[in-house]
């Protein structure tokens, strides 16, 4: 990745997807410079666009028109099979199901983004347990999904995003299936381990407490940006 102040750059980004015989506008000309170690929340209805645009950003879907820049490299372009790469390497997400594989540890879990990016055998492991022991979970290696609770899960999805150093930590609803207490968990283990690593991260929730706890907020509302919050 370049010098670049920005981690994340969108340059007039629209997303069209044509349902049946209609087009349906899911972003519409969305601009937003996001710099290096920023953390992010993004806002809005159910339908504004935000996670089309958190999904844009992580190279998971392609933008119809504009650029999607991440540390000075326009991703854009990208084939899907370089866009799989990149991701790899440079991105973690936090999803509100949290994938795990059911048949897999707690530990296999994590360290399946370094298996797929071919890591070292004995590092991949060693990392895995290490992230795990970081979000409270040092006893609970080799426990299935099964054996684990809603919140106990999602902290092994953290720790499994975060297993690749990633850049950008994408999160979309990390804390939506969890009762009040694990989500306070949840919420604390997030900002805490992107502050000590200096992970950029944007964070879609529905929860206004939660996106206040962030320095940055967006609000969406029909494809747009339509407002920003706190410290730019």
């Amino acid at each position: 990745m370049s010098q670049s102040p920005y981690m994340v750059q969108l340059d007039r980004i629209t997303k069209v997807y044509q349902i049946e015989s209609q087009k349906v506008e899911a972003l519409r000309s969305v601009s937003l410079n996001v710099r290096k170690g920023a953390m992010v929340a993004i806002t809005g209805r159910s339908g504004s666009g935000k996670s089309t645009m958190l999904h844009v950003t992580g190279t998971l879907d392609t933008p119809t028109t504009g650029k999607v820049i991440l540390g000075g490299v326009d991703v854009s372009t990208y084939s899907d099979a370089v866009s799989s790469r990149f991701r790899n390497r440079k991105i973690g997400f936090v999803f509100q199901m949290n994938n795990l594989l059911p048949e897999f540890s707690a530990v296999e879990n994590v360290m399946m983004p370094g298996l797929i990016a071919g890591g070292g055998k004995s590092a991949v492991p060693l990392r895995a347990k290490d992230l795990l022991k970081a979000v409270g979970l040092g006893q609970r290696l080799n426990h299935r999904q099964a054996e684990l609770s809603g919140g106990e899960q999602q902290r092994v999805a953290i720790a499994r995003a975060l297993l690749m150093e990633p850049a950008i930590l994408l999160a979309d609803e990390p804390t939506g299936n969890l009762d009040l207490k694990s989500s306070e968990v949840v919420e604390e283990l997030l900002l805490d381990l992107c502050r000590k690593n200096g992970v950029t991260m944007l964070l879609v929730t529905h929860d206004n407490e939660l996106a206040q706890r962030l320095p940055s907020q967006v609000v969406m509302a029909e494809g747009n940006i339509a407002e920003f919050g706190g410290a730019w």
